[in-house]
């Protein structure tokens, strides 16, 4: 942890979080182009803690490329994973649903895609493949969790008020890191009857995993570009916003160590 705080300093008073390289990372599923996202700091020689980061359900977009670049400030290495495909960026509320719905109908097709970006973030150069975390926003907090409930060797996972149902609830056993869920209280579309059946999942598998719920935050409340009226079901909320991601760097450090 000691180390993980220097280095932050470092970054703070250097100047070197300006100096952030990132890009677009084309990886396969079989004959699938996949379109990732990758970034971290120019001044690092050693090899980086890294984060495999999903993407809401409109896929990749400047969003999720905004919090890569933020992760790779703080001193990791950061990849957006594409569970879709490169060139699928759905626009519209139906495209997004219809196009999330395949992956959540299809846990075995989610799970792979999920778990071939991982291995493709262990074989860059730059990571350390024994120090990768996970995490995600809505269908990616989902997705991130379904990496966990396979069996994956990640030191944790975070969901940013994401999808917390599973089909097979006994998998949870297989979890071998830690767990963090940012949740809002007021969210609609993962409703607190949810998290409590996610509780249980957790409890039952004896999973060492953490909830946070914030008062008056529905979905979504994380991104800016989600508004500013919960009536809609959707709201960006600039007190969770902050509180969830100062909490997810304090489990990134103790993942770390």
């Amino acid at each position: 942890m000691l180390k993980l705080l220097i280095v932050l300093l470092i970054l703070v008073f250097t100047g070197m979080e300006a100096q952030i390289i990132h890009r677009n990372f084309e990886y396969k599923d079989g004959d699938v182009t996949l379109e990732g996202y990758i970034a971290y700091s120019k001044g690092f020689k050693s090899k980086l803690p890294a984060v495999l980061v999903v993407h809401e359900w409109t896929g990749i977009n400047d969003y999720v490329k905004r919090r890569c670049d933020q992760l790779a400030k703080l001193g990791y290495f950061a990849f957006a994973a594409d569970i879709y495909g490169k060139g699928i960026r759905p626009t519209s509320y139906d495209d997004a649903s219809k196009q999330s719905s395949i992956y959540k109908n299809d846990r075995q097709l989610m799970r792979r895609r999920i778990n071939i970006a991982l291995a493709e973030l262990k074989k860059i150069k730059n990571v350390n493949p024994n120090k990768i975390a996970a995490m995600g926003y809505c269908f990616g907090g989902g997705v991130a969790l379904e990496l966990a409930r396979s069996g994956a060797n990640i030191l944790g996972t975070v969901s940013f008020h994401g999808n917390l149902d599973t089909p097979n609830p006994n998998d949870a056993k297989n979890i071998k890191g830690k767990v963090l869920v940012l949740h809002g209280s007021d969210d609609i579309a993962v409703s607190l009857e949810t998290v409590l059946k996610f509780v249980e999942e957790m409890r039952n598998a004896k999973v060492n995993y953490e909830i946070d719920l914030y008062g008056g935050a529905v979905h979504s409340f994380t991104n800016p570009n989600s508004g500013n009226d919960p009536n809609k079901g959707v709201a960006y909320n600039e007190q969770a916003d902050k509180r969830s991601w100062e909490k997810m760097v304090g489990f990134f450090v103790e993942v770390f160590k």
